[in-house]
């Protein structure tokens, strides 16, 4: 993969339905040539398939945030149980290094987050946490890719 199937990936993250001619007048190839690399791409499972954004997608309504959390002891799998039944919780990473789990949380307003935040600090053997609020997200996803 050269620098010139690297900027076609991602042009096709950007949009995927972006016209043939387009591509090749944004890379200063050829048409034949982005239809070519395309096609290898696909042959060699580099783009997996192309996928639709929808505007619920675009749109997220509400407060997003990624919580690290620091467990006291070995009691992970305790935690992660009393996470799994916060409504707040969209989903639980595990993770190396600092913190233990990662928690992506969703709230409606600002004074839900503030209570979902601190019911989650409450949790017992919780030790540690530290909050980001998401801000802007800029997905990567117009199609899939390897490498």
């Amino acid at each position: 993969m050269d620098s010139i199937d690297r900027e076609l990936i991602s042009l096709l993250r950007d949009n995927a339905r972006t016209p043939i001619m387009t591509i090749a007048k944004k890379l200063k190839v050829a048409r034949a040539t982005v239809q070519n690399r395309i096609s290898k791409l696909e042959e060699q499972g580099v783009i997996l398939g192309y996928t639709v954004r929808l505007q619920s997608d675009a749109h997220d309504q509400g407060i997003r945030a990624f919580t690290s959390i620091g467990i006291r002891g070995h009691h992970a799998a305790e935690v992660k149980r009393v996470l799994r039944g916060h409504p707040s919780v969209v989903a639980i990473h595990t993770t190396n290094g600092r913190w233990d789990l990662m928690a992506e949380l969703r709230a409606d307003t600002l004074e839900a987050f503030d209570r979902a935040l601190n019911s989650i600090r409450s949790i017992p053997h919780i030790e540690n946490t530290e909050t980001s609020i998401l801000l802007s997200t800029y997905k990567m996803g117009s199609i899939a890719a390897v490498g």
